[in-house]
């Protein structure tokens, strides 16, 4: 008898053993093919699944009217509309009257690749959180943003839309949003309040505040001034699902802040930063086309996170105040702590970027970036923060306060040091960004020999078009830079002169540096013909009577002939 319950043992063991070999193989298998149909791009076809809503493209196609399909709307002619125009571009920086032409759900046009439109991703995704913080934004602009979500995004994916209202003033932004809202889709978008006795909380904060009403298992944090593309969430999902660690973003599209008009980006860069914290781009190391690429820094605006992996990594330092250095702080942290990010070329997302007017005020609390600056440099960056003081001198000074939570954070998760992140990661960001910099080529002001005056900026912003003025020794805003990279920025604010396009006649303005070269090198003749001449165009930088600046052919004329002092 014993020796028969013996054996009935010997077999049970036996048996389980099997069934946990079988389970081992079939999990490994999974998980073998999961990276493989990553690495092609497509999905077996038992597992997967094309998430388009082809209904809702097909009823896109079909749509009529102003501003459809991404196309420009006409700017006002009336007096009566120029001054409404210009009032609602100086509340919001951007034309918040062009908004409010256009339907608050609109066609797009489709700025994708071709492979991406014939790619499937798993069925099973998870559920993702939307997490909005606005302030003051103008209506129509943070309704069409809602919208856009709802209509494109599949409903089994998107559990809720969480507004996060950040002090805003304007009326209908308070109880006007949240009965729309509630009546256009109840239990799916909701409003929360942030900021106390009227003060704004800031942007990071506001986001906290949303992820921790959040129920989603994915947490994707957006601008809200956007409009998402087709097919936009799956792409962003699929990766995390295979492995939480991973943070997802978006290419993130134009949408003109005059006219509204779409307008694609290029084919993508790898995130980074120079010396002095301002975001910048690194080449792509392969042409990737609808594939995925690793990035070292975000950008900041858009990323899809895993709640677990966004919990696991102390969510953002919440004692950085209103904005900026977050990107760097959950970059360096994600990377740093044995995860990974990637760019999605296949999700697309519209963004306004504000031009001419910062409609914002001042918080009120003392130069809070510089703060945000130190807390990530002393908590992250180990022996590279110098470099980053070498420009900044005055951060060693600036009080970070208190960091034993987050160097908790890199304890408690082993997190790597910033130099493994430059090795590992960002391989390649001294080439770029070298640690020391070269000296200058030129710099001081810029003066015409034609008219004797010199190029000059007023309401500096993401994009101003230039001028020339009376040369004044006291201007700050007229002393440029001619760098060893071949850029010509303004030493004010580091924006370039740029053109968005290569013609003759067109107008140069300028534009955040991006470090990309294209249309922001020039090359300076100074002991031939004087003349500074765009390096992708080889047109040469031209002025007339009205103090207009524009590419213009090269010739041997007075106009084109520029002086450094």
């Amino acid at each position: 008898m014993v020796y028969r319950c013996n054996r009935c043992v010997k077999w049970a063991i036996i048996y389980f053993l099997v069934i946990l070999f079988i389970c081992y193989i079939v999990f490994n298998l999974d998980l073998r093919n999961s990276l493989l149909f990553l690495s092609l791009g497509n999905a077996p076809a038992s597992y997967s699944k094309d998430w388009h809503n082809y209904t809702q493209m097909m009823l896109d196609r079909a749509r009529r009217g102003v501003g459809e399909h991404g196309n420009p709307v006409k700017l006002p002619s009336s007096v009566a509309e120029k001054a409404e125009f210009d009032r609602l571009y100086k509340t919001n920086g951007y034309s918040g009257w062009t908004s409010d032409k256009i339907s608050l759900y609109r066609a797009i046009k489709d700025l994708r690749h071709e492979d991406c439109k014939r790619k499937s991703y798993l069925r099973l995704l998870p559920s993702t959180s939307v997490i909005l913080p606005f302030h003051n934004e103008h209506l129509s602009v943070l309704l069409r943003t809602v919208y856009t979500i709802v209509y494109r995004t599949p409903p089994e994916l998107l559990l809720e839309v969480i507004l996060v209202n950040d002090a805003s003033t304007k009326p209908e932004l308070n109880d006007i949003l949240e009965r729309h809202v509630q009546r256009k889709f109840p239990n799916l978008v909701r409003v929360i309040r942030a900021g106390s006795d009227g003060r704004r909380e800031g942007l990071i904060r506001a986001r906290l505040r949303g992820a921790a009403k959040a129920s989603g298992q994915v947490l994707m944090f957006m601008d809200a001034h956007s409009e998402v593309g087709y097919n936009w969430l799956p792409p962003l999902l699929e990766p995390i699902k295979l492995h939480y660690r991973t943070v997802t973003c978006p290419f993130i599209d134009v949408i003109d802040c005059d006219t509204f008009a779409f307008r694609a980006q290029d084919e993508g860069a790898r995130g980074s930063f120079d010396w002095k914290f301002h975001y910048k781009r690194l080449p792509l190391l392969n042409k990737t086309g609808a594939e995925p690429f690793e990035s070292p820094v975000m950008a900041g605006g858009y990323f899809a996170i895993s709640k677990r992996w966004f919990d696991e990594l102390g969510r953002y330092d919440d004692q950085l105040m209103i904005w900026g250095a977050e990107q760097y702080e959950l970059s360096f942290k994600l990377w740093q702590c044995h995860g990974r990010m990637i760019d999605i070329p296949c999700s697309r997302i519209a963004h306004i970027y504000r031009c001419k007017y910062a409609p914002f005020e001042d918080p009120g609390i003392g130069n809070f970036l510089e703060r945000n600056y130190k807390r990530v440099a002393e908590t992250w960056m180990d022996e590279y923060k110098e470099y980053l003081y070498l420009r900044l001198p005055r951060l060693r000074n600036v009080d970070p306060g208190d960091l034993t939570k987050q160097r908790e954070v890199r304890q408690r998760l082993k997190c790597n040091g910033f130099d493994w992140f430059m090795k590992n990661v960002m391989f390649d960001q001294p080439k770029h960004y070298p640690l020391v910099e070269p000296p200058d080529v030129m710099s001081g002001r810029i003066k015409n020999k034609r008219t004797g005056r010199c190029i000059d900026v007023q309401n500096a912003g993401l994009q101003t078009e230039l001028t020339t003025s009376q040369c004044k020794d006291y201007l700050k805003r007229q002393e440029f830079v001619l760098s060893w990279r071949s850029e010509i920025f303004q030493r004010l604010g580091e924006n370039c002169l740029d053109s968005m396009n290569h013609g003759p006649g067109e107008t140069v303005h300028l534009f955040a540096c991006h470090g990309g070269g294209g249309n922001q090198n020039w090359t300076y003749s100074l002991n031939t013909t004087m003349h500074l001449q765009m390096t992708a165009s080889n047109l040469c930088l031209d002025t007339d009577n009205t103090g207009r600046l524009f590419l213009n052919t090269c010739q041997l004329v007075d106009s084109q002939k520029w002086f450094w002092s």
